[in-house]
Parts: C-alpha cells; structure tokens; sequence
C-alpha cells in the first residue's frame, strides 16, 4: 500500500528534538516498529509519512511526547512504545498527564511515578481507599508503587510506620534444606521488599529506620496477634495465602491504618487444590464499601518487552486458545477492569 499521508511535529529547539527522538533514535525506531511508519528526524522537526491512520497515531504521540517533555517530565522509549499501542488501539494516552503524577523520589533523586494508565488507576485506588487490592502479573509495579506510595505517607507523616510482610512459601524448594536459623532461611523471601526500599531510601537510611522501628519487613507469620494502627502496610505475594492466613492478616487493621494486598492469582505455589486466600478474598470482598480492587494486566508491564509476550503466551496456553504466528504488541482483551 501506497504513502498516503504526510505529518510533520516540531520542536522548539535543538534540545527539545533530542528529547523527542531519544537517544540514537530510539523513540523513532520504536514508532517505526509498532505503527509501521516511516518517520525521520531533520533538524528540529520529526516526519512521518505512510497510511492515514498510522500517520495520525504517530504524530498524535509524538506530540504528546513533545507537551510532556516541555512540562519538564523525560520520556523513555518504554513511554513511546506504551503510548503507541494505546494509540493503535484506539485509546490515546495523554503522556503529559501519565508523568506529572510522580508519588516520591528516589534515593538518587529519580522520579517514581505510574508509567501506564493501569498503573495509575491503581495509585489512585491506593491513595483513596483505605484497603486495596493490586492484582496482576509480574513486572506490572504492583509491589513497587505501593512501597513507593507508602514511602511518599511516611515522609509527609501521614503514617508513622510502614510494615511489609510476605507469605514464605516454598516453591520447588524447601527451607529446611537451606543453611542458617529460621530468619536466614525466611530472608531470601523478602529480599524483593528490601529491594524495593533500598532503591527508594537508601541501604543505610532503611536499615536505620528498621533499627527505629519505622520499617519492618516481617514474614506473615509473624503478624499474628498484633494490631497494627497509623501504619501503611503491604502484604506482597498474597496468591500464597492461605484464606485464613488472608482473614488474619486483613484483621490486623487498626486506627489511621492503610493496607494493600498485592499478587498474581496465576502464580500460587500453595499445595494443588488448596485455596488461595487471595483469589477467596477478591470474590468475597466486592462492592464493600472503602475496599478498591485493581487488576493490572500485561498491557502495564514495565519490564523488558519479552515479559509482556512471555505473560500473554501462557494466558492464552491457560485459556487454551494458545496463537500460532508472529507475535503483536497489541493490546490484550481486558477483563475485569474498567478503561481508564
């Protein structure tokens, strides 16, 4: 087929259109590869030619790149490529909008804010009810944002005290085999949230508010018996409740308290045909007033692009309607949560 169409978006200086083109190109390339477009940087202006509709979906991002970029809010190739697809699909993201909303910064200064539309349902869910549930697969930020928003609370003294806590179960290997006493063998299943923190506050700023008290990272079991008020607490890896170890856990709220439960219901490493406390809490809690639930899908990973291909091929192996032919990046049907 025929170029049919010709558009072109300018930037208003030198810097500007290094911005928007990425280093090496790489934003173009990436349009290149997903709209099927040719498009080319000359000066401070970004051509592109090719079919309508193709055309218009790629200036429509790269402007919006462009206003994004002018409010002071960098873009990654990963932008481009998420921004693209949506464009594709028929659902354009404002990218200037995605951006601005950053929840904390770093222990270097970098920005942590929600890179997809999902990601920002869920940050607001997080920010407005007191108990929410952050659903999906791996590399969706489930964990990362709620450590981040919790981080964000702390620093503003709206919590005093963050907990995170995680279930240790085994999968395909066993802790009586691994050296060590109980909290060495249990540490390897929290070393994710340690991660998490390091990244956002430091190593040694964490490890001093753990010696305060201000953050702990405990197994689940541990949370027994206790009531836990003006702290923000995250329960990771929920699929590997069990439905009481889930119902504990959920009464430990106290006064001033926010929870957030995140997990991937295609992940659980429990015992075959033993339920998990997070797939029975997600259909017994529906509709309760103050509890949010989110569903991230693929289309949020942030990870390296592979992991959203390597998500949707097992989705689709489970659903048994497995594709055969050349992978897409298009957007996979969506079931369960409401479009953005």
């Amino acid at each position: 087929m025929g170029e049919d169409a010709h558009q072109t978006v300018i930037a208003a200086d030198a810097a500007e259109a290094a911005a928007l083109v990425g280093e090496g190109d790489a934003h173009l390339v990436a349009l290149r590869e997903i709209l099927g477009v040719k498009i080319i940087g000359r000066g401070s202006a970004v051509e592109v030619a090719g079919e309508a509709d193709p055309v218009a979906w790629a200036a429509q991002v790269l402007q919006s790149a462009l206003e994004a970029i002018r409010q002071g809010h960098p873009v990654t190739t990963a932008d481009l490529q998420y921004a693209a697809g949506r464009a594709r699909a028929g659902r354009p993201i404002d990218l200037a909008g995605l951006l601005a909303d950053t929840i904390v910064r770093g222990d270097r200064g970098r920005q942590i804010r929600p890179r997809t539309a999902g990601q920002r349902a869920y940050v607001s869910a997080m920010r407005a009810a007191d108990l929410t549930f952050g659903i999906g697969p791996a590399g969706t930020g489930k964990t990362y944002l709620a450590v981040a928003l919790a981080i964000a609370e702390l620093k503003a003294q709206v919590r005093e005290r963050i907990i995170l806590t995680r279930p240790a179960v085994e999968a395909g290997e066993h802790l009586g085999f691994l050296p060590g006493d109980l909290t060495e063998k249990v540490d390897p299943y929290l070393r994710p949230l340690h991660d998490a923190l390091y990244d956002m506050v430091g190593v040694e700023r964490a490890r001093r508010l753990a010696e305060r008290g201000t953050i702990e990272v405990v197994p689940l079991a541990y949370m027994r018996g206790r009531t836990l008020n003006n702290a923000f607490v995250i329960l990771d890896e929920a699929q590997n409740t069990t439905v009481r170890q889930m119902q504990m856990f959920l009464t430990r709220m106290g006064f001033s308290s926010k929870i957030v439960v995140t997990g991937d219901v295609t992940q659980t490493d429990l015992p075959e045909g033993q339920e998990s406390g997070l797939v029975h809490a997600e259909g017994i809690l529906q509709g309760i007033e103050g509890i949010r639930i989110v569903h991230l899908t693929d289309e949020d990973v942030v990870r390296h692009p592979l992991v959203r291909r390597v998500i949707r091929a097992y989705d689709e192996a489970a659903a048994g309607r497995r594709s055969v032919g050349p992978e897409t990046d298009g957007p996979a049907e969506t079931v369960g949560r409401p479009e953005p």
